[in-house]
């Protein structure tokens, strides 16, 4: 599995992306007629949809870990382990594809943490 790094905004793009963000923060503002309890509120749902079309929702991934776990027999493609039963973590080639079969790999815990360091995250 060949992984490629995530894109990154341009300066411009950069600036539309603030511009959009103020915006957005404004209309929470006005939806919520400045109630803080609201603000959170919209704030919170916001962040969960648009976290959900980047990861995909919760039992969509639990579904694909199991899938993958079956497909790899149970062990980490990487250090040949096992993995374990909680902790396992789906891998994307590249990220922009999103959870799908054919752009993950189920990995352990300390594989991920030395991919995630390898990458450059963490």
């Amino acid at each position: 599995m060949t992984h490629m790094s995530n894109p990154q905004l341009n300066e411009n793009q950069l600036a539309q992306a603030h511009k959009l963000i103020a915006k957005i923060k404004k209309e929470i503002e006005t939806l919520a007629k400045n109630n803080p309890e609201a603000i959170f509120a919209f704030r919170r749902k916001i962040y969960k949809e648009l976290m959900y079309d980047e990861r995909s929702k919760p039992m969509e991934r639990k579904k694909l870990k199991d899938k993958m776990r079956k497909k790899q027999k149970g062990l980490c493609p990487l250090c040949k382990q096992e993995l374990p039963e909680k902790s396992a973590v789906l891998d994307r080639a590249e990220a922009i594809k999103g959870y799908l079969e054919e752009n993950v790999r189920l990995i352990c815990p300390d594989c991920d943490k030395k991919t995630q360091e390898a990458r450059g995250f963490k």
